[in-house]
């Protein structure tokens, strides 16, 4: 995993009386302790991956408390989880990220909602919108309303986020209707405290089964002819039981002063940004004493009409705060003033931009639109406030002189997949162009340069079912790249059976890195068993052969001569059927972590430790660098040249290089100047290894050469020795 919880963790313990403080995910595993949920599971995706892997780290208290665990293949997996609340009085939590996973949970999602649920369903996503998201830009509000499923969005503090986390599975039971917790990133890392409360037991659990199951009971099935009945149950009975208990526990506020001819309608997560701009107006501070009345919508489906008609009710204008399109707010909070003949103004997006991250400029250029329109002058403040934002912007623009060099999004510093993609990049320059269907993961980053490739990106693990159309009307056989985080979360099904199914010429590449790296180093099914970790070590060219692959090759990774051959094979093989080739190669990342505190132990303990590192000889180097454009990897850049018949700038290696090869395995590859050298910088080094660099430094001054010094990883010499 990305991140140790263990000592955040202890916090889960505290009981009633104590003051919890920590971050935003912790208050809500807390908070689901708090409620006596008997199962949780999930996938994990930003930004709430850190959810599942604090409920993995904390499994010996879930133990404690009977509370039934699962580690999802995928998002409709989780979904589907929530069943136990359809027939038994269970709380159950399950976690992903939005709207991607929520996508992929859709069928599970709409069933579970007709059904209804006795025990408290919640399922706590990702609100992943704005310009720091990894995905499609959607809401999760689309969803709620189409599936009759409550959705809460908490005012970003711990007290309010942990409130409505426990009145959400009250929620959930009084109306019988599964509830979505969304959290924005800033939700998510928001720091603070709040009153804890005991943990609670559910009253059945891991620890207290039930005796017998339940009985058998049509109704609580989601299939015809009782779906017509539950189709009306939502609207005659769930619905109006949801919005009393809303209104009857208060889940939503009105701030500020009881009297006021203007308000604002807000959504919950975007409280805080709001808040501020109105703090730049002087009409609140930093504690949320606001100025103007404010309704804060911690839930924001469904909307309670009286709450609303009796807030904009002795208001001239009301400014609704909805971040994204559509309007679904906005739209119903018209209607229900239409339909309570109130002459209240109303406005949202006239002022507000339909699409794109509510950030605070753009929050300020809005209000301060509306506060203008009726003649309050704290709009002056914040058009100020805007102005100084962009005059700093312009200056800090014009105090660089030079524009900043490309950095476009990479793959991390020796990792496994840009070996292949480098590959990928040589046979191109032989075969020509091929459609690539690329795939969401680590390996997208290759749609960036120097690779540039991949000609479609539809969902997680679907690249080769995106290619199922493609490889009938192309001369060439189109390529797809998957993780195996993304084979086994839905490329196994929809892509390799289909592509058996149907025979499909096609060429799949699977980077098998042992993990899903891109959402934190969780393990999947393949992932070797070894310490904390869940994984199984499932092989997945058994996977493949049983489904019928007939074609497959496993190639390590940092093999760029032998991936190029074996991508040049699948792709003019006789053969007809899909052709798979798996590139063999951990997680750099999850291999640093592992393998540096044990060097760290052996250096302490006075053993011999060899760490390999790669050097260019700058003297052979002729400063083409072909080598960048065909691998990228961070650690390898340029220096100048000292050389004055050389003007251009050589490559260098940095210090922060792993060792991977890669650079020097392109080079041979692509038959490039021979400037890479292979260093083994040995700590604790023997009596053998003192000779050999004793006896190589007196060779190397007999032939006027220069000895290297002794930190080679510091301050490389001209002349190093290449290790054998």
């Amino acid at each position: 995993m990305e991140v140790s919880f263990h000592r955040e963790i202890e916090t889960l313990r505290l009981g009633a009386g104590d003051t919890f403080h920590g971050e935003g995910i912790m208050a809500v595993t807390k908070a689901l302790l708090q409620s006596g949920v008997a199962y949780v599971g999930g996938y994990q995706g930003a930004p709430v991956s850190h959810l599942l892997d604090v409920l993995l780290q904390a499994e010996d208290l879930l133990g404690e408390l009977g509370i039934r665990l699962e580690t999802c293949t995928n998002e409709a997996a989780a979904a589907a989880m929530l069943a136990a609340s359809i027939n038994y009085p269970l709380r159950g939590a399950v976690t992903w990220k939005s709207i991607v996973g929520t996508n992929v949970a859709a069928d599970a999602l709409s069933n579970l909602s007709s059904a209804g649920v006795i025990g408290g369903a919640m399922i706590i996503v990702g609100e992943d919108y704005g310009e720091g998201a990894s995905v499609i830009q959607e809401r999760t509000q689309a969803y709620a309303v189409k599936s009759s499923v409550w959705l809460l969005d908490p005012r970003p503090e711990l007290p309010t986020i942990v409130r409505m986390v426990e009145k959400g599975f009250a929620l959930s039971e009084a109306s019988s209707t599964p509830v979505i917790l969304e959290l924005r990133i800033r939700a998510c890392h928001v720091f603070g405290a709040f009153e804890a409360s005991d943990n609670r037991r559910s009253e059945h659990s891991a620890t207290n089964r039930f005796a017998e199951p339940a009985g058998f009971d049509y109704a609580r099935l989601s299939h015809p002819p009782v779906t017509f009945v539950q189709e009306a149950d939502k609207v005659n009975r769930r619905l109006p039981a949801a919005r009393a208990f809303i209104r009857d526990n208060r889940l939503n506020e009105t701030l500020g002063p009881e009297d006021g001819d203007i308000g604002i309608i807000v959504q919950g997560g975007m409280f805080n940004v709001l808040n501020g701009r109105l703090a730049e107006a002087g009409l609140s501070d930093a504690y949320g004493d606001i100025g103007i009345p404010t309704h804060v919508l911690n839930v924001t489906y469904p909307l309670v009409p009286e709450e609303i008609a009796a807030f904009c009710a002795d208001k001239r204008a009301v400014l609704v705060v909805e971040e994204g399109g559509p309007d679904f707010i906005e739209k119903e909070i018209g209607q229900i003033l239409r339909h309570a003949e109130l002459d209240t103004k109303l406005h949202g997006k006239d002022v507000l931009p339909m699409a794109g991250e509510y950030s605070p400029v753009v929050v300020a250029r809005g209000l301060s639109a509306f506060l203008s329109r009726y003649g309050r002058n704290e709009a002056a403040r914040l058009d100020e406030w805007v102005e100084a934002v962009e005059a700093h912007s312009q200056s800090v623009a014009r105090d660089l002189t030079a524009p900043l060099p490309p950095r476009p999004p990479t793959f991390c510093t020796g990792c496994p997949e840009r070996p292949v993609f480098s590959a990928m990049k040589l046979l191109r320059e032989e075969t020509g162009p091929v459609h690539v269907a690329a795939d969401i993961g680590c390996h997208a980053f290759a749609t960036f340069p120097p690779f540039s490739q991949g000609n479609s990106i539809l969902g997680y693990g679907m690249s080769l079912a995106s290619n199922a159309a493609v490889s009938g009307t192309q001369a060439k056989r189109p390529l797809s790249v998957m993780g195996d985080g993304g084979f086994w979360h839905n490329g196994l099904l929809t892509g390799v059976a289909g592509s058996v199914f149907n025979q499909d010429d096609s060429v799949l590449v699977i980077f098998k890195n042992g993990y899903t790296s891109a959402t934190g180093v969780q393990d999947v099914p393949s992932s070797r068993p070894q310490g904390e970790g869940r994984g199984r070590g499932l092989d997945i060219e058994s996977a493949l052969k049983s489904l019928g692959v007939g074609w497959v090759r496993t190639v390590h990774s940092y093999s760029v001569s032998t991936m190029r051959k074996t991508l040049r094979e699948a792709l003019g093989s006789d053969e007809t059927g899909p052709k798979v080739i798996i590139a063999d190669g951990e997680c750099q990342l999850a291999r640093q972590r592992r393998v540096r505190p044990a060097e760290a132990r052996a250096v302490a303990e006075g053993r011999r430790v060899v760490r390999t590192r790669f050097w260019v000889d700058p003297d052979v180097c002729t400063g083409d660098h072909a080598c960048i454009r065909l691998s990228g990897c961070p650690s390898l850049t340029v220096k100048p040249s000292t050389d004055p018949l050389k003007p251009e700038p050589v490559a260098h290696v940095n210090n922060d290089c792993v060792g991977c090869g890669l650079c020097g395995e392109v080079s041979h590859a692509a038959q490039l100047c021979p400037s890479f050298a292979r260093l083994e910088i040995i700590r604790n080094p023997n009596g053998w290894d003192r000779f050999r660099a004793r006896l190589s430094s007196a060779l190397i001054r007999l032939f006027g050469g220069y000895a290297a010094p002794s930190e080679p990883d510091a301050r490389p010499a001209p002349h190093p020795i290449p290790a054998e």
